[in-house]
């Protein structure tokens, strides 16, 4: 049976160099650049897409609505046919 190594742990301070306007300028520099590279969804897409999850949502929401009035049914039913027999 082999001994376990005994594990050490860092204990070095890191300091981190203070932000400066120089670092912010670069930084919103870079962020710019990265926004250039976004392949954005196109005005015509957008509308597609939007009228896609506007009438699935109708669908959706129409779905649960007859779902429960069906349901509603069955138990309105269900609470007739006890009323008669009990």
């Amino acid at each position: 049976m082999e001994a376990k190594k005994a594990q050490t742990v860092a204990t070095t301070k890191s300091e981190e160099a203070p932000v400066t306007t120089g670092k912010v300028v670069d930084f919103m520099g870079d962020v710019k650049a990265e926004l250039k590279r976004i392949s954005w969804t196109s005005p015509e897409e957008l509308r597609v897409y939007t009228k896609i999850v506007v009438a699935m949502t109708f669908f959706m929401g129409m779905s649960i609505y007859f779902v429960d009035l069906l349901i509603q049914s069955f138990l309105t039913g269900l609470n007739y046919i006890f009323h008669l027999f009990a």
